[in-house]
């Protein structure tokens, strides 16, 4: 096979005008599907990544008064940053197909006249 022609190939129809807005109509529909699934699962996981490193600080008593009970505190507030950010990919798997449900009998038609049309 010829990567270089099916490279150039993917560049000209990236840069070629599109005929249609549908194309365009219809990417918009992918994004307003699958974004607010990936805006959620990065907020969550970044703030479930930031809990972790609190209970941490508390356990190793970078913070805190370096006490037993800040000590269980840590680990009590480490373990909850943990559990959050194992169910953030099941989370993120949910969100994205509500989203692709909610969206998907536009999406089909749009595609679908594109694809005749």
């Amino acid at each position: 096979m010829n990567t270089d022609k099916i490279y150039a190939e993917h560049l000209a129809n990236e840069y070629a005008p599109k005929d249609t807005s549908k194309v365009v109509a219809l990417r918009k529909l992918d994004a307003r599907a699958k974004l607010p699934a990936a805006v959620f699962t990065y907020s969550f996981g970044i703030i479930s990544a930031l809990v972790l490193g609190v209970g941490m600080c508390l356990t190793m008593g970078q913070i805190g008064s370096g006490t037993t009970g800040s000590f269980v505190f840590g680990i009590v507030i480490g373990i909850v940053g943990l559990i959050g950010m194992g169910i953030n990919y099941p989370l993120y798997k949910k969100l994205l197909a509500s989203g692709k449900k909610k969206y998907a009998f536009e999406i089909m038609e749009l595609a679908k006249e594109i694809s005749e049309g």
